[in-house]
């Protein structure tokens, strides 16, 4: 998978930008990616170095419609990044 491919979108929540002080950011990745090539990703794609990945699968949103249960929204790959000290992502700065 190439390196740009790995990271679909940045998460931006309330939560985020309190973990962001922390120097902690949140992406949204693709679901066959795991910590190794997500480091690579973050690392090349805003020039950082990066200390800690933390990968969580966010379960599927359901529906109920009568007897049948629907998909509402499938289930995505989620990773929080922790860059090393003094580093940090311009995206989330100052928003």
């Amino acid at each position: 998978m190439h390196v740009y491919e790995v990271i679909k979108r940045p998460i931006v929540t309330e939560k985020s930008y309190v973990a962001a002080e922390e120097n902690k950011y949140t992406f949204e990745v693709d679901m066959r990616a795991n910590k190794i090539q997500v480091k690579d990703a973050v690392e090349t794609a805003f020039g950082v170095r990066v200390e800690k990945v933390w990968i969580n699968v966010m379960p599927a949103k359901t529906i109920r419609r009568g007897q049948r249960v629907a998909v509402r929204k499938p289930k995505w790959k989620k990773a929080i990044v922790q860059l090393a000290e003094g580093d940090s992502i311009t995206l989330f700065e100052g928003v």
